[in-house]
């Protein structure tokens, strides 16, 4: 099926870039001696974590129990629930999956601690525990310094539960907009890790990872000397609001949501593709092209509602009537969890089909 033929609205992802991405990734970690745990929450898809897997990531992350799942079921072997697991039944299940593959989680409180030892010391498994420290996101983690030092000796006590090191990654600082603002919240979080992290060694305990970094900053992180392994996600396929950041990246957009025009007045255009197929939390899309990718000058996406898009131009030709159109999201994440598939194209043809498995995997 030629791209053009594929109904809408759509998941449209070039195979080309979205592999140079991938290698791009596994190289610059390879070379700066990183461990690569790429983050699944953006694609919960196990055909694109089995490509990052076979590049040389030691595994993947998620967010959620239920995504861990999906992907212990597709044979990825070591995922890292990057979050906070509360309630005994999310965690009983987690210590089930932890039979079957290296399972670790993040943990910010002594209570929650010792339930994630007891559901593993019943289900007779060894869970990877992880302290996480508030990095500057002020959203999850303990505080870092002696509250880190004290947990990390409460988890470290616990049974069926292997300490493994430090959660520190600072989700604000990803679309800081200038260079220098990433910089300095980056590297008031690699002080909080380095504090946390020699504390607890000074307490005779091992604190061997010290992961986080995202799309936005892991070049800062790699760079540190503290953290030795990485959590990027949205390098595999790109949105328009990581595009506003001041830096150049190397990584290209690869994945477009492709919508047909379904109608048409002189002053603008409707698409099929509104609040239901695509996340405008932060932004409207970009429009990247027609169907076969070429460029659309001055045409722009503009409003949205749950069914429908409207498209204006600033000078150029608006699409006409069942022409289709590529839009860059604006948020790649909770894009790809309103589809049920990803289609990869290669030279304008479809090639791959793969289900977005964890859709809707949110518990």
């Amino acid at each position: 099926m030629r791209v053009e033929d594929v109904d809408t609205p759509a998941l449209i992802l070039e195979l080309a870039p979205f592999e140079r991405n991938l290698n791009r990734m596994a190289a610059f970690a390879s070379k700066a001696g990183m461990r690569l745990r790429p983050h699944a929450k953006m694609h919960k898809t196990p055909a694109v974590a089995r490509r990052q897997v076979d590049r040389g990531a030691v595994g993947v992350c998620c967010q959620k129990t239920s995504e861990a799942e999906v992907l212990v079921d597709a044979g990825i072997e070591d995922v890292l629930v990057s979050n906070q697991v509360v309630g005994m039944a999310k965690l009983k299940r987690l210590a089930v999956l932890a039979q079957r593959a290296t399972i670790g989680l993040c943990v910010d409180d002594a209570s929650n601690a010792r339930a994630v030892s007891a559901a593993a010391v019943a289900a007779g498994s060894l869970i990877h525990a992880y302290v996480e420290i508030n990095a500057g996101a002020d959203r999850c983690g303990v505080a870092p310094g002696a509250a880190a030092l004290a947990l990390a000796v409460v988890v470290a006590s616990l049974p069926n539960l292997r300490f493994m090191g430090l959660q520190a990654y600072h989700g604000g600082a990803q679309h800081l907009r200038s260079d220098a603002e990433r910089e300095a919240a980056i590297a008031a979080a690699i002080d909080r890790a380095r504090t946390s992290r020699d504390l607890i060694r000074a307490a005779g305990i091992d604190c061997p990872v010290i992961t986080g970094a995202g799309t936005g900053t892991y070049e800062l992180e790699a760079a540190s000397g503290v953290y030795n392994e990485l959590q990027p996600g949205s390098y595999a396929f790109m949105d328009a609001d990581y595009g506003r950041n001041q830096a150049s990246t190397p990584y290209e957009h690869s994945l477009f949501v492709l919508t047909s025009v379904m109608s048409r007045s002189p002053e603008h255009a409707v698409v099929d593709c509104g609040l239901k197929a695509h996340s405008v939390d932060s932004g409207m899309p970009l429009v990247a092209g027609d169907a076969g990718g070429r460029p659309m000058p001055g045409v722009g996406y503009v409003k949205a509602s749950d069914e429908h898009g409207v498209i204006t131009s600033s000078g150029g030709d608006l699409p006409a009537l069942g022409s289709k159109v590529r839009l860059i999201p604006g948020h790649i994440d909770p894009t790809v969890n309103l589809h049920d598939w990803i289609v990869g194209v290669r030279d304008g043809m479809v090639a791959e089909l793969w289900p977005v498995t964890a859709r809707g995997a949110m518990w």
